[in-house]
């Protein structure tokens, strides 16, 4: 029997053998056959790929080789230029040449188009940056001790910082000491913040926020660690508020962008009082400034555009684009790239595609003019050295020849107390950029944002940031197409970059850029990109309570059950990059500690976070 039940097993067994492999192989077939499918689908999408990208890049130059696989070629000194060069041969025209492509652009189009001057339906909105009546209120008696900050980066960066640090030292219930100024980065200026910003009218504007003193004299005492960038507010209060109530003097390192840009309503406006109110330039600053405002309105008659060029090498190296220079170019912007650790090996292709890549002095004067701005407007330039200079700016000026910089408005002898700091030669462009008719920016940097936030706040001033991703389609056609259809078609794709108020929804977009819980609407005014009325800082009563008491400040509870010592391991002893004057969230966040930070247990936290804005982490290129 028990035989018999064996062999019965082992047919049963030998039975279901070819069962299973009847499964397998109709499995394995149709696993096969999605493959195939896939790999047919993937080359057609190559084959629409590479047509699109024809427009964008010269044929020859989609099958190179990027730099760093030249760079790892085993090749001699010699033969790696040699092979750099026939990779990637010089196309830039001649001079003359290049500005005969200008021959057939009209001095004047579309002149009278509407809203060229100034933005629509500004006149239904203002800036309006007071706390609501349940916002606490001036500082409380006692402070739970000394918080310096040290900004970091350019002007623009630093300003961010210092309107960050308000926020949190408010937070913490903390004596802010003014601000320290970084020395060390790219630009090397030794400027203090007492030397660009007016420190008894910063120390005054917020005093019914915070308290700031300029020196308690602690320096030798003081505990110095770092944050992670764009830490939330919980963070502050269960890993920072605990060391500060124990050191009393506590530093936080490198500090820009290192509070979340999602806060709620009221402390939003607590950041645009400090920006647009607080931080207000030294007067020697302010009369160079409106010295050379004066000059271009009385040369100009009256309007004119200020143009934040930003071509200088370091922009152009940091953004990893290629311009057509050749081996020249590529071995030029490479030594500089070496500054920065995580942009060594570069893409030109997909920076373009990306809209990473400022456009040339050419470009943008080609989209101004397609705008409707005339030969005879008058442009006033804020820019560094630019690169390959007057070759570079040849066809701008030739579009537009009433071409002014702080250079050539003003006499060397009025220039020279500010020639050698970068950050005050700064602060003088910014007034007259802040104060133009039309701004336009080139790139997505510090400057470019924080004017734009501040020309909204005013009243939405006409700003045109370029449309970069497809304005570098149509250049790329630009001597192929009839400049009517070229004009149009500028003017089509820039519509949403013009700097008006229905541009941007309610937490989108960077705050600093975008400080739209900061501006109030009129009764009556149209709805701003799809919202209603009150988002525009017209909250109901109760809307605002309702908001800001899940936002008053508590006492903190128990503090976090990490010791000091284990939490100085995440103080910023890496090595930060030093950026050009932009943050390129891919490049800068891989430097930064980026990990969540939950609450700590039991402890009673202030609740700042809201949709008032949109964290840039979460942003696509």
């Amino acid at each position: 029997m028990k035989k018999m039940m064996g062999r019965s097993k082992i047919r049963l067994r030998n039975a279901a053998i070819p069962a299973v492999s009847s499964f397998a192989l109709i499995f394995g077939s149709a696993l096969l056959s999605l493959a195939i499918l896939s790999f047919i689908s993937a080359r057609v999408l190559d084959g629409e790929n590479a047509t699109t990208s024809t427009n964008l890049f010269p044929s020859a130059l989609l099958s190179r080789p990027s730099p760093a696989k030249l760079q790892a070629m085993e090749l001699a000194p010699g033969e790696k230029q040699a092979a750099v060069a026939a990779q990637y041969p010089n196309q830039t025209m001649d001079p003359v040449e290049e500005l005969r492509t200008l021959q057939n652009v009209p001095a004047r189009w579309n002149v009278g188009g509407a809203y060229l001057w100034e933005a629509e339906n500004t006149e239904w909105y203002y800036g309006c940056s007071d706390s609501s009546r349940f916002f606490p209120s001036g500082p409380p008696p006692e402070s739970n001790g000394y918080l310096y900050i040290a900004a970091s980066g350019g002007l623009n960066q630093q300003r961010t910082g210092i309107t960050d640090a308000v926020v949190v030292a408010k937070l913490l219930n903390a004596t802010l000491v003014v601000p320290q100024l970084d020395h060390k980065s790219y630009w090397k200026d030794n400027s203090n913040f007492s030397d660009i910003f007016d420190v008894d009218w910063f120390i005054s504007s917020v005093s019914k926020d915070i308290r700031v003193i300029k020196d308690p004299g602690l320096e030798k005492s003081v505990y110095t660690r770092g944050v992670p960038r764009k830490a939330k507010p919980a963070y502050y209060l269960s890993k920072i508020l605990p060391i500060l109530q124990k050191r009393k003097a506590l530093r936080l390192n490198r500090f820009d962008y290192r509070l979340s840009n999602r806060l709620r309503r009221d402390w939003q406006k607590l950041r645009c009082r400090t920006n647009y109110k607080a931080l207000r330039f030294t007067s020697n600053i302010q009369a160079m400034g409106q010295t050379l405002l004066d000059r271009m309105r009385a040369k100009s008659g009256g309007r004119f555009i200020a143009l934040h060029l930003r071509y200088e090498s370091d922009m152009l190296a940091f953004s990893g684009c290629y311009y057509g220079g050749g081996s020249k170019e590529i071995a030029e912007l490479g030594l500089l790239r070496k500054r920065w650790k995580t942009i060594h090996h570069v893409n030109f292709e997909r920076a373009r595609r990306n809209g990473k890549c400022p456009l040339t002095p050419k470009e943008v004067g080609l989209m101004l003019r397609a705008l409707g701005y005339g030969k005879d407007t008058y442009l006033y330039v804020a820019s560094g050295e630019v690169y390959n200079g007057e070759d570079s700016l040849a066809p701008l000026k030739a579009l537009f020849p009433n071409y002014f910089t702080k250079e050539t408005l003003a006499r060397k002898e009025e220039l020279e107390p500010f020639t050698q700091y970068s950050s005050r030669m700064a602060a003088v462009d910014y007034i007259v950029c802040s104060q133009s008719d039309v701004f336009v920016t080139n790139n997505n940097g510090n400057m470019a944002r924080i004017l734009a936030g501040e020309r909204r706040y005013h009243g939405h001033k006409r700003t045109i940031r370029p449309n970069v991703r497809k304005l570098n389609l149509l250049f790329s056609v630009f001597q192929q197409t009839p400049w009517a259809e070229f004009a149009a078609e500028v003017q089509r794709v820039q519509k949403g970059f013009m700097g008006d108020p229905n541009e941007v929804k309610i937490g989108r977009g960077e705050f600093h850029e975008h400080p739209l819980v900061c501006i109030c609407a009129r009764p009556g005014a149209p709805p701003v990109a799809g919202q209603v009325q009150q988002a525009l800082g017209s909250t109901t009563a109760a809307e605002t309570e309702q908001e800001t008491t899940e936002t008053e400040i508590d006492a903190p509870g128990t503090p976090d059950t990490a010791t000091e010592e284990e939490e100085g391991e995440e103080e910023s002893k890496e090595e930060e990059e030093d950026l050009p004057m932009i943050i390129e969230e891919e490049q800068s966040v891989n430097a930064e500690l980026e990990h969540e930070h939950s609450d700590a247990g039991g402890m009673q936290v202030i609740s700042l976070d809201g949709d008032d804005s949109f964290d840039l982490r979460n942003k696509k290129a």
